[in-house]
């Protein structure tokens, strides 16, 4: 369909002040955080489910792609329209319909901002884990799309785990309301399990309902720095193996603290080559238990230097460290690569020695820090000048090898960003031809025109 028509026939269903085919728009729209973009034909800034529903419909109806954009923050290109089409922005459907403590549930528009839910539910003394480093500008729908993570997922689990209902537009516009307000339901298939994580490709979700729990009273932090990486996973298997379960545990190579201490100095970043973050949350009493305990197993363990925060203001500190990693690698001028993979805990000491090995034959450094609690780690392939068709294709072999090496550990491609476009070629090496058919049958069910994110990993 030609853009004018498509505008126009838009602007027919849900209002002028809706659709939007300017080029600014059309610019913003064409690409999320990852490096590669393509132009819509128009963008709906829908305001309602009935704006869904009606885009939806017309969609199926005229076989116009559809491609569904929260914040647009997503590090794979989840959200870029590689078949043009529309582009349905859920940005402005950001309210916080309802906070209540009782049933311990928090109704949300997907479009709202994800820091915004956390900072109302404590507010009340509550809270809602969750916790993607982009908080502050990752919608909560985004976070379904990719079942997000972030440094709290060792304790408290992923953003599936605090899901408890969807209001879903499928393809052909009929609305679904997923689970409820209950925090056990056991009614039927697991269609909200299926819609977390399904990046766009099976329906628009329009409404969440999140479950809350009661905020931690007491935190503290403890942080170290060791000779070795090895040394620092050592400390995290004996840290679990004596029966703690931190909120965090975040850990960073020699590379990444090289970087940070020439960004931000060396006196907020302790000398040594590896560093390691363990933050302990819950009662009072406990959390000053038990921070002195795992002092005392980090003192053990050969720890270069040590430093404990046993309030909120210190306890930010210390993560002022951590936060400052991706922004020292970004200050670095290089282009940062960041893959989101996830190994078995006890492959965390392979996966960065095969890293350090990988770093000398493509020539490129590599840093690598994340979630050690879960084998989480993002490793960041740093090229120089990235446009040079030499540099991007020895970045992509460096990919190529750095996944494969993952699927020969049992481990996957994507903790946390989702595949996009950025991992599509790997999608089919990381999953078994009968789990590739079942996502080829689910998508070919609930969107047989393909209109959906077309383009993507199915």
């Amino acid at each position: 369909m030609d853009p004018s028509q498509l505008i126009e026939s838009l602007t027919a269903l849900v209002g002028a002040d809706k659709v939007s085919g300017e080029g600014s728009d059309i610019e913003e729209h064409s690409i999320d955080k990852w490096l590669v973009g393509h132009p819509p034909d128009a963008v709906v800034f829908a305001e309602s489910t009935e704006d869904v529903v009606a885009v939806m419909k017309f969609s199926h109806q005229e076989g116009v792609p559809v491609t569904t954009r929260g914040a647009g923050v997503g590090y794979v290109g989840g959200a870029v329209p590689v078949r043009g089409g529309i582009v349905l922005s859920v940005a402005r459907m950001n309210s916080i319909k309802e906070i209540n403590i009782e049933d311990g549930v928090a109704v949300v528009g997907s479009g709202l901002i994800t820091g915004t839910l956390q900072d109302a539910t404590r507010d009340l003394g509550w809270f809602y884990p969750p916790d993607p480093a982009s908080l502050e500008e990752c919608s909560i729908g985004g976070n379904v799309a990719t079942n997000a993570g972030g440094p709290r997922c060792l304790k408290y689990g992923v953003t599936r785990n605090y899901i408890l209902g969807l209001e879903v537009v499928l393809a052909d516009g009929t609305v679904a309301r997923l689970g409820g307000r209950c925090h056990k339901n056991k009614t039927g298939f697991d269609l909200i399990g299926m819609f977390v994580g399904s990046e766009g490709l099976l329906g628009v979700v329009t409404e969440v309902t999140c479950r809350l729990i009661p905020y931690p009273p007491a935190r503290a932090m403890v942080s170290a720095t060791f000779e070795t990486f090895a040394d620092a996973v050592l400390t995290v298997q004996a840290i679990l193996s004596a029966g703690f379960l931190p909120a965090a545990l975040e850990i960073a190579d020699k590379f990444t603290l090289s970087a940070a201490r020439d960004h931000v100095g060396s006196e907020m970043i302790p000398q040594g080559e590896a560093f390691l973050l363990v933050e302990l949350d819950g009662q009072k009493g406990s959390v000053a238990q038990e921070t002195e305990s795992v002092e005392a197993l980090i003192s053990e363990h050969e720890a270069l230097t040590l430093e404990t925060a046993k309030d909120e203001s210190g306890c930010e500190e210390i993560w002022e460290i951590r936060r400052a990693f991706s922004y020292s690698l970004r200050a670095t001028g290089l282009t940062k690569l960041n893959e989101d993979i996830v190994v078995p805990r006890g492959k965390l000491v392979e996966l960065v020695d095969f890293c350090e090995g990988l770093q000398q034959e493509c020539g490129m450094p590599i840093a690598c820090f994340g979630h050690a609690g879960d084998g989480n780690i993002h490793v960041n392939i740093m090229v120089e000048d990235i446009e040079i068709e030499e540099n991007r294709k020895r970045s992509d072999e460096a990919l190529d090898q750095l996944f494969k090496k993952v699927l020969s550990m049992g481990g996957v491609v994507s903790g946390e960003h989702g595949i996009g476009i950025a991992k599509k070629r790997w999608f089919e090496d990381a999953l078994d031809e009968g789990s590739l058919d079942l996502h080829r049958r689910l998508k070919s069910a609930l969107d047989p025109k393909s209109n959906l994110n077309p383009g993507k990993f199915v």
